[in-house]
């Protein structure tokens, strides 16, 4: 799938204007070796447990993007080397996390595109607690199951339905 946030912005002015499509703030940075991804979102709410990141991306991704709520956390990472591969062999287009990740050399070079706020060297807590398919609220957007998130190098964006 080939696209561009600004096009898709510009052609769709309309949807940004009644609230149909909505731009994800420009905090995150770009990790994964694929640097413009998009798909259906699935989605976690969390707080420095990284237990149902990992059973989630052990599913059939089906080219959805998960989309993790981790509270803004900077004290420890969500997504390292190990789940972002288990993302790519079951077929997950991203992951957004609002969050820390880590292992982002081995990440840079996996067929996934990874947003995060920052890296951090520590592991998550392992409790299993958190909450999956639910909406979440971060980063001026509430990400709802099954929309569909854009991110390219100019930003992300969200839209209710599949825009290309």
């Amino acid at each position: 799938m080939h696209f561009q946030t600004t096009d898709l912005c510009d052609a769709h002015e309309d949807q940004l204007l009644d609230g149909r499509i909505q731009i994800v703030e420009p905090i995150f940075r770009h990790f994964g070796g694929r640097r413009s991804f998009a798909g259906p979102i699935a989605t976690l709410k969390l707080f420095e447990d990284n237990s149902l990141v990992r059973s989630t991306l052990e599913t059939e991704g089906a080219g959805r993007v998960l989309v993790v709520d981790g509270g803004g956390s900077l004290r420890c990472a969500l997504v390292g080397d190990q789940l972002a591969e288990l993302g790519v062999r079951n077929g997950w287009a991203g992951v957004l996390v609002w969050g820390c990740i880590r292992d982002s050399g081995a990440i840079a070079n996996m067929e996934l595109g990874v947003l995060a706020l920052a890296t951090h060297p520590r592991k998550s807590l392992k409790k299993g607690i958190g909450t999956r398919d639910l909406e979440v609220q971060f980063a001026s957007v509430r990400f709802k199951p099954g929309a569909w998130l854009y991110a390219d190098e100019d930003g992300a964006i969200l839209a209710d339905a599949q825009l290309v």
